[in-house]
């Protein structure tokens, strides 16, 4: 099954999950999987969340920022993936002067 994100209508979430100014997302959703192509604006972030049912895996496409799981701060750019397992904590943070986009899965086990 082909996804074309740019037929799927943009979403910009302010504060998500408790992050600063807003994300921008394409995402489609089923009952097994969130699959998304997502923006982080300079000084943007998405929220401190834990994956209690899920887990969630982000590839950098362009611009650099970091990650924090698990109280470990690892920075990310082009190329780079961001593995959150199942009952585990992550936020994701653009501290850079560049959009951070990224494609990420969020799988429902």
């Amino acid at each position: 099954m082909k996804i074309e994100f740019d037929k799927i209508p943009l979403k910009v979430i302010p504060n998500f999950n408790g992050g600063e100014k807003e994300f921008e997302t394409r995402m489609y959703i089923d009952d097994m999987n969130k699959i998304f192509k997502g923006k982080l604006k300079p000084g943007c972030s998405i929220g401190l969340h834990t994956h209690n049912t899920s887990s969630e895996i982000i590839y950098v496409l362009s611009g650099k920022g970091k990650v924090v799981n698990l109280d470990v701060t690892e920075r990310v750019g082009p190329g780079d993936c961001h593995y959150c397992k199942k009952g585990e904590s992550h936020t994701f943070i653009n501290d850079g002067d560049e959009d951070v986009e990224f494609f990420a899965v969020v799988c429902n086990q």
